[in-house]
């Protein structure tokens, strides 16, 4: 079975810093790219940041500066470390992952963490 499981998020000050992680198990033959999304309560989720397995990144214009995304092709794990965080960061952050899962197959399909929820308060 196929999963992605987020951990990092938590209860954090304005201007503070938090480090998320999200790794993928089970029978995966391949991953292309990985990112974050968030959901705010009220509001339609939303890209935080994606990477390519090669490389490449894309943010937000609401968290450019801020957020880095980063990722472990060894280890399947894809992070992100978010820097002067504010009270309208709040949200839950999902990742996702677009990986090949079938050695029969070669399409890729969008998988989803659980969700962490990211708090900014103080």
């Amino acid at each position: 079975q196929v999963q992605l499981v987020e951990s990092g998020g938590g209860l954090v000050q304005p201007g503070g810093s938090l480090r998320l992680s999200c790794a993928a198990s089970g029978r995966i033959f391949s991953i292309n790219a990985m990112g974050w999304y968030r959901q705010a309560p009220g509001k339609q989720r939303e890209l935080v940041a994606a990477i390519t397995n090669g490389g490449s990144k894309n943010y937000a214009d609401s968290v450019k500066g801020r957020f880095t995304i980063s990722r472990d092709n060894a280890k399947n794990t894809v992070y992100l470390q978010m820097n002067s965080l504010k009270p309208e960061d709040t949200a839950v952050y999902y990742c996702n992952a677009d990986m090949r899962t079938s050695p029969y197959s070669a399409n890729f399909r969008g998988y989803w963490g659980q969700g962490t929820q990211v708090t900014v308060s103080s």
